[in-house]
């Protein structure tokens, strides 16, 4: 089993190698921010403002974490379903944003946009939040603190394991998944 060893920011030159259903382990600075920061972000750049980070080359985890028990960085962080985030995710992709990391599939506007803006989609494992809570290092709330546990959080990855859902050139494991299902 091959697995892809990447490091945040992300560029162009290395999302486009990845492939839907290529197996990955990310390190370095990513960001989580579920809907509600998303809405957040879109109103602020409607407003001409800046978003909280530098967005080029970045990486987005959608992920509320728990809160952590005495001596941990960090709660459980498994993935939230995706399709709450793909009304503000073209528009993000646009900005420079390279990658989201959530579950489930992503509607074809925004399959679009990551192929327009060479992105990628990766996929966590849903039902391991522990597990990948171990693999962050740091955590700190830089914005929105006042949404609780969806504020925006800049986060230290080591060896991150995720899946290539969607990839720079369009293609969609869950689909692949499931044509491959059927075909048996």
């Amino acid at each position: 089993m091959n697995i892809t060893e990447l490091t945040t920011p992300l560029k162009e030159e290395v999302t486009s190698k990845l492939k839907a259903g290529d197996l990955v382990e990310i390190t370095g600075t990513i960001y989580s921010a579920r809907d509600a920061a998303h809405k957040r972000f879109v109103e602020s750049l409607q407003k001409g403002e800046k978003l909280p980070f530098d967005i080029k080359g970045q990486v987005i985890y959608y992920v509320g974490p728990c809160p952590a028990k005495p001596g941990q960085i960090i709660g459980s962080a498994g993935p939230t379903t995706s399709g709450r985030m793909d009304k503000y995710t073209p528009q993000l992709l646009e900005c420079g944003l390279k990658a989201m990391i959530g579950k489930g599939q992503r509607n074809q506007k925004v399959i679009d946009s990551i192929v327009a803006n060479k992105g990628v989609y990766f996929s966590a494992v849903g039902g391991a939040a522990a597990l990948i809570a171990k693999r962050i290092k740091k955590s700190e709330i830089i914005a929105y603190d006042d949404l609780g546990a969806e504020g925006v959080r800049k986060m230290e990855v080591e060896k991150l394991p995720l899946i290539v859902a969607v990839d720079s050139n369009g293609n969609d494991f869950y689909k692949q998944g499931k044509n491959n299902y059927l075909l048996k």
